[in-house]
């Protein structure tokens, strides 16, 4: 074997500096080649060959660095058998001794109700018609609830300020803190108005009128639309999609002076009234932030002092910067979370995650405005760039969307959910599931199971090692000391990290770094007063904890010991209490705790009494 530097290997997909999904997006098939001249490499051909620095592969893949040269070489008509225990690949081998016995003894404890794990995945449900009352909210919070997300495309703000009203009254009924999402309407085109209010049949080659007139009322000639641009942006030869793509309209020609765009239908389909529209590949002239938006945010979301907004349709990092201007004074304390729907977020996504706190891998309108063969590649790609960066994010639509109305979720969309785990997310969502499905609390709890298992099967002294490399040097002291808390936890095979903090940061620089065991982020109340009065700090830091993967918030109490270390050893005893309660730890565990005395920082093995 050639003697020479170790180069690390990362995956030719997912590689920040080799990944130009833009390009992706802009390339086209080409035609099988006839002769039998060299193959070159189709430009849809992606080799998957993971590293061992993502979570899925490094548990099922191998991680050998010679494995490159081996996946060149010609394929083997025999399948190669997985390792035995002594292989070096710790994939493989992982994956060998898994015990059928064990997983079946498993699902026998799960249906007892005897399985009381946790997920360190977080869980967002969309509240509406089907989980507003008080009883139901108790029971989504008891399942598993993390963050409750209001939808503000649809209802009046009575109906959401009835609801997050109920959402407060089950944490108090339950003890179980919450965190409150809301996610804006955004710059959204829709088809107008219809004669009668009758839904209009569209057939396959008919030709149609789209008109920017809204005031015209649609018939099987003619639609409204809400883009007064529309003529000017458009063009012959490009599509415009409506009804969340199940009618695509060819467009054939535009006349902006009479503000119409003549079309030609593309299948058969039913079109109702205002209907969401996309245009694929089109720079859409509209403010990421509208009017309406502006009014949910300031007249309802700063009074309730929400604790992060969804962004719908950003498209660069000045949007982000645009929204902390109208929220002001109050941007420090409400995180933004970022929405990428179209193909010029996708472009500029890097730009965007500089500006923004948390990421929503919206795969709804983003997989109308992508081909949906590529959906995985920008699901992968966004989600392995925020690991990076040590920010939250989110996968979201139609993760058990036929729980809508069956008490059980397909084989696909469970795997679904599991595979993004396994990519590295820090919160799946349930959109129609939770707000108006019929089984609102068993996908709650269905979601749950499915975390669980996903994240037993990862490999997370592999995924830390992987971290650790991709980490830029130097490193700043708090991720160092982060870093170095979950290598100790790690190697002393503790059962929890303990974490006291006062804003949440060193907490979320260690949940960076996916330890195996969970972390519980004991927020410390900060007491400040002048000659006048005196303020003690929100619970806001422990609700905003609530999007990071692995993190449980704990509320302190304040100690009137004399001196920081008198103090901290109060609270550290008293959140070593409540984790024995919270069943996270037991009698004789080793635990790391990770704390400040004065100006040191300090990381110490203890040992629950």
């Amino acid at each position: 074997m050639p003697v020479g530097p170790r180069v690390q290997r990362l995956h030719p997909v997912l590689e920040p500096a080799r990944l130009r999904l833009a390009s992706h997006l802009r390339r086209r098939p080409r035609p099988r080649n006839p002769s039998n001249s060299p193959r070159r490499p189709s430009s849809f051909s992606i080799k998957f060959t993971p590293p061992p620095n993502l979570e899925s592969p490094s548990r099922c893949f191998s991680t050998d660095p010679d494995a490159d040269a081996d996946a060149t070489a010609a394929p083997s008509p025999v399948p190669t058998p997985l390792p035995g225990p002594r292989s070096r690949d710790p994939g493989r081998r992982a994956m060998a001794n898994i015990d059928m016995a064990k997983i079946l003894a498993d699902l026998d404890r799960g249906a007892s109700g005897g399985d009381a794990r946790v997920p360190k995945t977080k869980l967002v449900c969309t509240l509406g018609p089907a989980s507003r009352t008080v009883p139901m909210l108790e029971k989504l919070l008891r399942a598993g609830m993390n963050v409750a997300r209001f939808n503000f495309s649809h209802g009046t703000h009575e109906y959401h300020q009835e609801t997050l009203d109920n959402l407060r009254q089950a944490m108090h009924n339950t003890g179980i803190l919450c965190a409150v999402m809301l996610d804006t309407k955004g710059p959204e085109i829709r088809t107008g108005f219809l004669k009668d209010g009758k839904p209009i049949k569209l057939t396959k080659g008919q030709e149609i009128t789209v008109t920017t007139d809204y005031d015209i009322k649609g018939d099987e000639n003619t639609i409204a639309m809400s883009y007064k641009k529309l003529p000017v942006d458009v063009k012959p030869g490009n599509v415009i999609l409506c009804a969340d793509g199940t009618i695509s309209l060819a467009v054939l020609s535009c006349d902006p002076d009479a503000g119409t765009v003549r079309c030609r239908c593309e299948n058969t389909a039913m079109l109702g009234e205002r209907k969401n529209c996309n245009l694929p590949g089109i720079v859409v002239d509209l403010p990421t932030l509208t009017e309406k938006d502006k009014e949910d945010i300031l007249g309802w979301g700063v009074p309730n002092d929400i604790d992060m907004i969804a962004l719908s349709f950003v498209r660069k990092g000045s949007d982000l910067v645009t929204v902390r201007q109208v929220l002001g004074q109050h941007a420090k304390r409400i995180k933004l979370m970022s929405k990428v729907e179209n193909q010029e977020g996708v472009v500029n996504f890097d730009e965007i995650l500089r500006e923004t706190d948390a990421f929503m891998v919206a795969r709804g309108d983003l997989g109308m405005e992508i081909p949906v063969e590529k959906i995985f590649l920008a699901q992968k790609m966004m989600i392995y760039k925020c690991n990076i960066a040590g920010k939250p994010v989110v996968t979201a639509t139609q993760m058990l969307e036929s729980m809508i109305k069956s008490p059980r979720p397909t084989r696909a969309e469970a795997t679904d959910v599991a595979n993004a785990v396994l990519d590295g997310t820090d919160c799946v969502m349930l959109s129609g599931e939770s707000a108006a499905g019929a089984y609102p609390e068993v996908a709650v709890k269905i979601m749950a199971r499915i975390c669980i298992e996903a994240e037993s099967s990862l490999d997370h002294e592999a995924v830390f090692k992987a971290m650790i490399r991709s980490a830029p040097l130097p490193m700043s002291p708090l991720e160092s000391l982060a870093s170095s808390a979950v290598r100790t936890a790690n190697k002393a095979k503790a059962a929890l990290i303990v974490v006291l903090t006062r804003g949440g940061t060193t907490a979320k620089l260690v949940a960076k770094y996916r330890p195996r065991v969970p972390i519980l982020s004991v927020v410390v109340p900060v007491l400040t007063t002048d000659s006048f009065d005196w303020t003690i700090s929100s619970e806001g830091p422990a609700r905003h904890s609530l999007i990071y993967r692995g993190l449980i918030p704990l509320l302190a109490e304040g100690s009137a010991k004399a001196t920081d270390s008198e103090s901290t050893e109060v609270i550290l005893e008293a959140a070593l209490k409540s984790a024995v309660q919270k069943q996270l730890c037991k009698p004789g565990d080793a635990i790391v705790a990770l704390h400040r005395i004065g100006v040191a920082s300090v990381i110490k093995i203890c040992i629950v009494k």
